[in-house]
């Protein structure tokens, strides 16, 4: 074990003095990567933390667009490490947007003195496994190189943007911006003639914004979602002083729930209940907003077909009510896919959004997008002038980041070719031929499909334990056994063909990108059950991890 020391010029190193190792490099300073380092400090180990970005916040720095925000309540987007942080941080909204979140990271990080071990404006080229000298070797694009015992990836699932498919992206005379890298300063579309290309979470928050300002918005959807209304509002001191009271008991049930949300699951099943019995139920649940309609109506959804149709049908009619065309609305109601099987977003005035005179919505599907012109955007039909193009196109989710980095394992094994048919992973967080490389929120655990931060929190944990454990026992090598990893893959296959979620064209499955292998990325079997299998291993020894001394 290595001590954490500092150098006349404030940086940690390891007690040899090697230039620039450290017992962990970690990257990225989002969540993942700030906790990891307080995690690490908590060892005494050194901790070294790479960010492409010039502060930290992770997902919260680079996705600035207009009308990002939550999409889990305020109170359940934290770090629990300290009951200082808790006590001291105040939220203004249920659901808070992009500068309040960013600027909750930022608190942590001063407040814990973090930004001294974290390395700004820095991009990865490549980690590459050092088998004789047990490091792995990260270099940068600056051609600067970090060595650590252990590299672990917190560069975030929704990371690296999906390129606009479309030719004549740099033939466009007026300005353009993608969601998932937006400009630091405000950008006014007042007056302004706005395409937006895409209706995802982005899209769907980015719409309403824009439409305030705008003299013309037009809007190219291709998929509809069943957006659930958020009903965000100001939280008041007394509600929020309630919530720190009931922290311990709130986080206690988001870790053992399904989606690392503190919610009152009901184990029922809509097809056992007449339409007049169900009705109020999704009305109470619709009223509430945020993601009781899918969590505290019937628990079935994602694995019986009939009970979806029943919350399907009725988001569909949801929408019928609200946009006065109707043929905007069924263009708006989707009939392709089950509710759930695609991220659901949280909507604020999404849906009014197309009762407004300047905003016209236009089927991208049937009459795809063939080119953009230096005047704007055209179709099949008609081109369409413009003097701003917002691309909310997603996102190489998952695996895109990671292959990204260039991770190279033994004996030259990369990464990407390691998973060219899918990830193989043990419990998501390691994965066999790339010793002491650990994922936090990787393929094949529970990631996007739940609250993030409890997530996280719980991988992070879970790999400090680990290193704690190695060090306990004068080892330093961690690998999971073929055996172990293939079993995890099974069961996680298994758990995921149970579900509607395969039969869905999603970026869960990453049938967003040309050629990505089809799977189901995220696991599926639950937020507290992943938790549980996770005690599990690390109660039997690390049970499935070949742990071994250089």
């Amino acid at each position: 074990m290595h001590v954490n020391n500092e150098n006349s010029n404030g940086r940690a190193v390891a007690s040899d003095d090697r230039p620039n190792h450290f017992d962990a490099v970690v990257i990225g300073a989002g969540f993942g990567g700030l906790r990891m380092l307080h995690e690490l400090r908590e060892l005494g180990l050194t901790g070294k933390v790479i960010e492409a970005g010039s502060d930290v916040g992770g997902t919260w720095y680079w996705n600035r667009y207009p009308g990002a925000r939550t999409d889990s309540e305020s109170w359940i987007y934290i770090m629990t490490f300290s009951e200082a942080l808790k006590s001291e941080w105040d939220w203004s909204e249920r659901f808070p947007t992009q500068p309040e979140v960013l600027g909750y990271l930022q608190h942590v990080a001063d407040r814990f003195d973090m930004r001294r071990d974290i390395q700004f404006n820095t991009r990865v080229r490549s980690a590459v496994r050092d088998d004789a000298d047990n490091v792995w070797r990260v270099e940068t694009t600056d051609g600067e190189v970090f060595t650590g015992t252990y590299c672990i990836s917190a560069s975030g699932v929704l990371t690296i943007a999906q390129e606009p498919p479309f030719p004549g992206l740099s033939d466009f005379k007026g300005d353009w911006y993608q969601t998932s890298s937006w400009p630091k300063e405000k950008i006014d579309f007042t007056g302004k003639r706005v395409a937006v290309i895409g209706t995802g979470a982005t899209g769907v928050q980015v719409i309403p914004t824009i439409a305030h300002v705008a003299e013309q918005v037009t809007v190219f959807q291709r998929t509809p979602n069943y957006d659930i209304p958020g009903r965000n509002r100001p939280l008041d001191s007394g509600y929020a002083a309630g919530v720190k009271a009931d922290y311990k008991d709130l986080w206690q049930k988001a870790r053992e729930s399904g989606f690392g949300l503190p919610y009152e699951v009901m184990e029922r099943s809509a097809v056992d209940y007449t339409p007049e019995e169900r009705q109020p139920i999704f009305e109470a649940a619709w009223a509430k907003g945020g993601f009781y309609m899918g969590l505290e109506t019937f628990s079935d959804y994602l694995v019986n077909k009939d009970s979806n149709d029943t919350v399907s049908e009725f988001v569909r009619g949801k929408i019928r009510e609200i946009v006065t065309d109707p043929a905007v609305a069924e263009l708006l109601a989707p009939k392709d896919h089950p509710f759930f099987t695609k991220r659901p977003p949280l909507e604020n005035g999404y849906y009014e959004a197309f009762n407004r005179d300047n905003v016209t919505l236009l089927n991208a599907r049937a009459v795809p997008i063939e080119e953009i012109t230096p005047r704007g955007v055209r179709t099949g039909e008609q081109e369409y002038e413009v003097d701003a193009i917002v691309y909310a196109t997603g996102f190489d989710a998952m695996t895109g980041t990671l292959f990204g980095m260039g991770i190279t394992g033994r004996d030259g094994l990369r990464l990407q070719d390691k998973w060219r048919d899918g990830p193989r992973t043990y419990l998501g967080f390691t994965t066999r031929g790339f010793p002491n490389l650990f994922v936090i929120t990787g393929p094949q655990s529970p990631s996007v499909l739940s609250n993030m931060p409890v997530a996280i929190e719980q991988n992070v944990e879970w790999i400090a334990g680990l290193i704690q454990h190695l060090n306990a026992h004068d080892l330093d090598v961690a690998e999971p056994a073929q055996e172990a990893e293939d079993k995890w893959v099974g069961h996680h296959n298994e758990v995921a063909a149970a579900t509607l979620l395969l039969g869905t064209d999603s970026w869960w499955v990453g049938a967003n990108i040309p050629g990505k292998p089809r799977t189901l990325y995220p696991y599926v079997g639950g937020v507290g059950p992943f938790r549980a299998i996770c005690q599990q291993v690390a109660e039997k020894g690390y049970e499935g991890l070949m742990l071994t001394r250089h």
